[in-house]
């Protein structure tokens, strides 16, 4: 896949202050802010490159506060690395296009996958179905 690459002043201007602080900081959001999407078919976006990450078919409540997938729509649309921040190890995951940090993903999610993609609200764009193009 074509790798994005922009200036941090570029990113600054482009993404919302909190989008900027979570995407290119790799930063979280409080649990419970930013899960606003609606409940209707369509495609879970990259709010920097637009890149489509995750159905919403694959969305569901997983009780963490923060939206939640049990699979991203290709295994070339997400990237993982090993995250050791706050003293723990965890699997950051995100946008394979212009690396943008989404989230983490953890092994305690239902069936098929029982993974859990954790993703921070304000690195996703939510397009319904009606106006999705992949």
């Amino acid at each position: 896949m074509d790798k994005i690459v922009k200036s941090d002043e570029e990113w600054r201007r482009e993404l919302s202050p909190e989008a900027y602080r979570i995407t290119r900081q790799h930063g979280t959001e409080r649990p419970f802010s930013n899960d606003r999407f609606p409940k209707a078919p369509g495609t879970f976006r990259c709010v920097a490159c637009g890149l489509p990450l995750f159905d919403a078919a694959t969305k569901y409540d997983s009780g963490s506060g923060w939206p939640s997938f049990w699979k991203p729509l290709s295994e070339q649309v997400v990237e993982e690395t090993e995250d050791r921040s706050l003293g723990m190890v965890r699997t950051e995951v995100h946008c394979a296009r212009c690396e943008s940090h989404l989230g983490h993903v953890f092994p305690d999610g239902p069936e098929p996958t029982g993974l859990r993609y954790c993703i921070n609200g304000a690195a996703l764009r939510f397009e319904p179905a009606s106006e999705s193009r992949t």
